[in-house]
C-alpha cells in the first residue's frame, strides 16, 4: 500500500512522468496488491485550486474526481477524528499547512510510504516517503 500527496494523484492521474521512476514503480505495484490510498483532503485541495482558479481541470471537477477515483484499486480515505487529532501532534517540527498534516497523519496511521515530490515533507523524518 502507498499514500499519494496531491500533487502526486494528479500527476498519476495526468502526467505519470512527472513521477519519478521509483514512485510509479511503488504505485503500479500497489496497484496490483494492497491499494493506492488518496486521502480525502487530497479532493478539497484539488477543489479549492480549482475554484480559486489556481488549478485547471480537463473536465468539471465532478466528472474528474468520478474519473480519478476509478484507476485500479484506488481508495479515497475519509477523515477520522484520529487522524485530525493526529495531524495537530506530528513530533517533532512541521509547517502548518492543514492539508500536508493530514495526509502525514494519513500515512503515518497505516505505517504505508507517502508518495510525495514536496520537499518539506520528504526531509521530515517522521514520516516514510518516496520520490
Amino acid at each position: 500500500m502507498v499514500i499519494l500527496d496531491t500533487q502526486a494523484w494528479l500527476w498519476w492521474v495526468h502526467d505519470p512522468s512527472r513521477i519519478s521512476r521509483k514512485a510509479r514503480s511503488a504505485i503500479q505495484a500497489a496497484e496490483t496488491s494492497d491499494g493506492i490510498r488518496v486521502s480525502v483532503i487530497s479532493i478539497w485541495e484539488i477543489a479549492v485550486k480549482v475554484a480559486a482558479g489556481k488549478l485547471e481541470l480537463p473536465l468539471e471537477i465532478n466528472e474528474w474526481f468520478h474519473r480519478a477515483r476509478s484507476y485500479p484499486n484506488l481508495v479515497v480515505e475519509p477523515l477520522s477524528a484520529d487522524e485530525c487529532i493526529a495531524s495537530t501532534r506530528l513530533p517533532g517540527e512541521f509547517h502548518n499547512e492543514p492539508a500536508d498534516r493530514m495526509i502525514i497523519a494519513l500515512a503515518r496511521r497505516h505505517g504505508v510510504p507517502l508518495i510525495t515530490s514536496d520537499k518539506l515533507i520528504r526531509a521530515y523524518p517522521h514520516v516514510t516517503t518516496l520520490w
